[in-house]
């Protein structure tokens, strides 16, 4: 492929071969040359340092700055700068690389933000041009109308990169079928550190004749690469081919190859037989070597349908052992599962049904099959389970999509829930992805056990199976220098063992600083020369990405929790953090930044990133925010850090991460502790004393609510009462309830029969928002439990759940009110009484936050256990109710902390037995979240979150079609957009039985 036309040379090019750190250039100098010529964002600040500190590895990088590129001129005019003042670069994706390649002391070129366009597809050609920012699953979902996809699919696919794929050589699942990244790139075209740029791939002998020929930059570099092949390409021959894989150089060798080889550079690709591919020798450079401008990659075609046979094996052993027969049955993936990793997916929700379908075992194999109709692809499975129950395996045969997604989604998120092990212990990345041909694979994972056991050490293993790689996150203690030394040394030995195997360092991704200290016993002095050449034809600077794969990093410096600890304890925290290790500490560590939080698509988290797209608004760049405010070398000033506290304010408080993020970083309690802490002795925001103490202000407002609902409603008055509380002007304050739901039921109570003695009793929580403002709720509650035969009763005494105060980080009076809470349920508590909540937020409290706010207090764990859902009581009567009015249409909000702390399996099971037919949306929070939708500043975001899926989904329904929201934030944030009045599940419940208000007459029983 000949270069590009748009080719500059730049001149008075240095050639040395040194290694400079442009740390004799201040970081002030940088900042301002390249402020001059960026059109997009320049971040030198220290948050912004923070935040790119880290991947998803082990390492640690504070970057001199950081560019967010609006499009290639600012691509270049960065490297200019760079190339000028030399100053290391290094381009990066999505920032999920797990060796540490995507950090480095050096000016980050952050892709992710902008150059993210899919410029073109063919689907006659089968090809995709696309900018390095674009992610795989954009691409992916743009070529599925033309029944094609990018076969490569990490499990990071919602969110990694096609220029964090190519530099990284990822592979992903479906290896088996379509092989690596390499195997899926046409041509690239990149820029040197000196401004040329060229397109590169296949060469013909007349291309390479002229441009080893041809003068200037471009000439001097293809005359450099040809002679490496001249130099070294018999060597590169005899061990690529083969001989590096333990197998004999033979195209008719009767065991499979070492599909995997991702360790080192793609030398093989300058060779004759590849026709001097320079865009598949660049792919998996980890930007060592040119900057990726644009991509042509291969489209494969989709099957139009799947089939997926699960298998289950006493142990990863003997699952091992029974690969090669798989192999021949061409399947779309062979996947591992562990035990231990099904054990911790079950204890995040131990209701999961999906882990109830697995077969017996100890370890399972996920076999996918493909076919032109379900029948087909279903037929395919099905001869891969009798093969497979000739060896005794046992096996489920699954065709449902959503129960495919189901059993896939527990696979994919093994990289992120295996950093904590089943006993709540920290394991980490290292020796992540080593690779073996398949048919060593059994032996090679009985010696790594072993080695295992020798050190001490523990791990989950799940991997691409079929392909020979094994991923494996261990329980390496990192933080203590003889830790780190045991560290080294089982990395050394497992090396050793990989390689004795014939298999690869890594097996997907790629070498970084944790693995290419390590080349030396997979290469030969010779070759690991070759790579040294390589890296100097297309960077002779030693500028880019320097230190990774040539000239590397020892494995064990720049640890980040060993190099960066905490430096000062402040007071102990308000939570007890019990799930951590080190507490709040502890906590700031479980973020690795696999980065599930920057996904577009799908679940809760991370509203606020979803709509601004800026790094220091997802979960990852708060934690890693946080986790440098614990340190104190970049982030300064402790608790009272502005940019934690700015990277904060837009923070939700959703509680979505806490489910969904793989390792349950829960950013609603780092949040509530920080501006607990952070406002400590200090004024706080209006809205704090405002929305804080809103359960005592609508106390007190009760008995005058149409006094209230008056004055709300007076223009002026309303706006000098949003003024004094801090609330944004967009927003109407809610209007109060005639009577509270306590009153109401006081008052129906005294008109009552007597209820039974022996009925069974339930404490129906009478919580701030559905006492004030929504009663009606309470209500029909009420008449439904009744209807089932339950003795509702209700605390005479005030109670509050303390949620205003938690959110608002006044956990000291959150403490205080829960224990005047405790002592009014204790009576009810002793009894064993199940106390029944109705709005999800203050029912999530009860599950939640409260122990961790009351950790000695044992009645706050029976609260805990004695809590329920409304659904989660119905749900045990779903064989009893008797439907009125069946088949009501809903669409369903889910609330986030419902989503987060007590599921929705439930719920799902009660709309079922009530005949309701229900659309769930799949829309992530509301973007009301309590006081966050209402504090001043917050509108346009809250309104974003609510415009993404929700609005747009209640306005194109049916007007009959009734909006299911059980949170008050909810109904609010659809009321207040304007569009319907949403209902409770209990007004839905009541409506389907016909009791309270869905009788006809208010809170009449059935």
């Amino acid at each position: 492929m000949p270069p590009d036309p748009r080719t500059s040379h730049p001149q008075g090019h240095p050639t040395g071969s040194d290694h400079p750190s442009g740390s004799d250039i201040p970081a002030e100098a940088v900042h301002a040359a390249l402020a001059k010529v960026v059109r997009g964002a320049v971040r030198f600040d220290a948050g912004s340092r923070a935040m790119w500190s880290a991947d998803a590895s082990n390492y640690r990088h504070v970057p001199i700055g950081v560019v967010q590129p609006y499009d290639t001129d600012d691509v270049l005019a960065t490297l200019d700068v760079c190339h000028r003042l030399r100053i290391p670069v290094l381009p990066r994706g999505a920032g999920t690389s797990i060796g540490g390649q995507a950090v480095n002391t050096a000016v980050v070129l952050d892709f992710s933000r902008h150059l993210n366009a899919i410029v073109d597809i063919d689907p006659d050609t089968r090809k995709a041009r696309v900018q390095p920012g674009v992610v795989l699953d954009d691409l992916r979902a743009a070529a599925r109308p033309h029944g094609l996809t990018f076969g490569p699919d990490p499990s990071t696919h919602s969110r990694c990169t096609l220029g964090g794929m190519i530099g990284n050589n990822a592979c992903g699942a479906h290896s088996v079928a379509w092989g690596k990244t390499v195997d899926n790139v046409a041509t690239l075209r990149v820029a040197l550190l000196d401004g040329t740029q060229l397109t590169v791939g296949p060469t013909s002998d007349a291309d390479l004749a002229r441009l080893t020929s041809a003068d200037g930059r471009i000439g001097r570099l293809y005359r450099d690469l040809a002679a490496i092949r001249d130099r070294h390409g018999t060597r590169i021959d005899q061990l690529y081919g083969g001989n590096l894989a333990g197998r004999p150089s033979s195209p008719t060798t009767p065991t499979p190859a070492l599909t995997r080889r991702v360790s080192g550079y793609n030398l093989d690709q300058l060779l004759p037989a590849h026709g001097f591919d320079l865009a598949k020798a660049l792919v998996g450079t980890e930007g060592t070597c040119a900057t990726l401008l644009e991509a042509e990659v291969t489209l494969v075609e989709a099957p139009p349908a799947r089939a997926l046979a699960v298998l289950g094996f006493p142990d990863q052993f003997v699952a091992a052992d029974n690969v090669l027969p798989l192999l021949d049955l061409a399947p779309l993936t062979i996947e591992s599962v562990d035990a231990a990793i099904v054990e911790i997916v079950r204890s995040r929700n131990p209701a999961n049904p999906v882990l109830d379908t697995l077969p017996a075992g100890g370890a399972w194999l996920y076999v996918e099959t493909g076919g032109e109709t379900p029948a087909h692809a279903r037929q395919q499975a099905e001869a891969v389970a009798r093969v497979m129950a000739g060896v005794g395996a046992t096996n489920l045969v699954v065709s449902d999509p959503a129960h495919m997604r189901a059993l896939w989604r527990v696979r994919e998120e093994g990289a992120g829930s295996t950093t904590r092990l089943t006993d709540g212990g920290e394991a980490w990345p290292g020796w992540e992805d080593a690779a073996v041909p398949p048919h060593r694979l059994g032996s090679y994972l009985r010696g790594f056990d072993a080695l295992m056991r020798t050190h001490g050490r523990r791990g989950i293993y799940y991997g691409h199976f079929g392909d020979g790689c094994i991923h494996v996150r261990i329980d390496f203690d990192l933080l203590s220098r003889p830790g780190v030394a045991g560290f080294r040394r089982f990395m050394e030995e497992a090396a050793d063992l990989v390689v004795e195997h014939g298999g690869s360092l890594s097996g997907e991704h790629g070498d970084g600083q944790a693995r290419a200290e390590l080349l030396d016993r997979m290469y030969p002095d010779d070759i690991r020369t070759a790579f040294g050449e390589f890296k100097a034809a297309w960077d002779p600077d030693g500028l880019m990405n320097p230190h990774r794969i040539v000239d590397p990093a020892k494995l064990d410096d720049d640890l980040r929790v060993f190099v960066a600890p905490p430096t000062v304890r402040p007071a102990e925290t308000t939570l007890a953090f019990a799930h951590d290790v080190d507490g709040f500490f502890g906590a700031t560590r479980r973020c690795m930044g696999v980065g599930k939080c920057l996904a577009s698509q799908g679940g809760v988290m991370c509203p606020s990133y979803r709509v601004t797209k800026e790094e220091k608004h997802s979960t990852r760049g708060r934690a890693r925010l946080l986790f440098e405010m614990a340190n104190g070398s970049v982030v300064k000033d402790g608790w009272r850090s502005e940019e934690v506290h700015d990277a904060l304010d837009l923070c939700l408080s959703c509680k979505g991460c806490k489910t969904d993020c793989p390792v349950g970083v829960d950013m609603a309690s780092y949040k509530a502790e920080f501006l607990s802490q952070h406002y400590a002795r200090r004024l706080r925001p209006l809205s704090h004393y405002s929305m804080g103490f809103l359960p005592l202000w609508l106390r007190m407002a009760a008995p005058f609510a149409r006094v209230a609902n008056a004055a709300a409603r007076v223009r002026a008055l309303a706006a000098v009462a949003k003024k004094l509380g801090g609330i944004t002007p967009e927003r109407e304050i809610p209007p109060l309830a005639d009577t509270t739901f306590v009153r109401t039921f006081r008052r129906r109570r005294a008109a009552a029969e007597a209820q039974p003695v022996d009925a069974p009793r339930v404490v129906l929580w009478p919580d701030t928002f559905t006492n004030a403002f929504d009663p009606q709720i309470g209500m029909d509650a009420v008449a439904v439990l009744e209807s089932l035969g339950y003795r509702v009763e209700v605390p005479t005494k005030r109670v509050c759940c303390g949620l205003t105060w938690v959110s608002t980080g006044q956990l000291g009076i959150a403490k205080r009110v829960l224990r005047q809470t405790l002592a009014t349920l204790q009576p009810w508590l002793d009894d064993g009484v199940p106390v029944v909540g109705l709005e999800p937020s203050c029912t999530a409290l009860f599950r939640g936050e409260l122990t961790d706010l009351l950790p000695g207090d044992p009645r706050a764990a029976r609260l805990r256990d004695q809590t329920t859902t409304f659904a989660e009581l119905l749900a045990g009567h779903t064989d009893d109710v008797v439907v009125r009015t069946p088949d009501i249409r809903a669409l369903v909000q889910v609330h986030c902390h419902q989503h987060a702390e007590l599921g929705f399996a439930a719920d799902t099971a009660v709309l079922e037995a009530l005949r309701v037919k229900a659309d769930v949306l799949d829309s992530g929070c509301c973007g009301l979240a309590g006081n966050f939708g209402f504090e001043k500043g917050h509108y346009d975001v809250s309104m974003a979150c609510a415009e993404r899926v929700l609005l747009p989904a209640v306005r194109s329904a049916d007007t009959e079609v009734a909006v299911l929201a059980d949170g008050f934030s909810c109904r609010t944030q659809v009321r207040q957009a304007g569009e319907r009045e949403p209902v409770h599940l209990a007004q839905l419940a009541a409506r389907a039985l016909g009791v309270g208000s869905g009788s006809g007459g208010e809170g009449r029983r059935a």
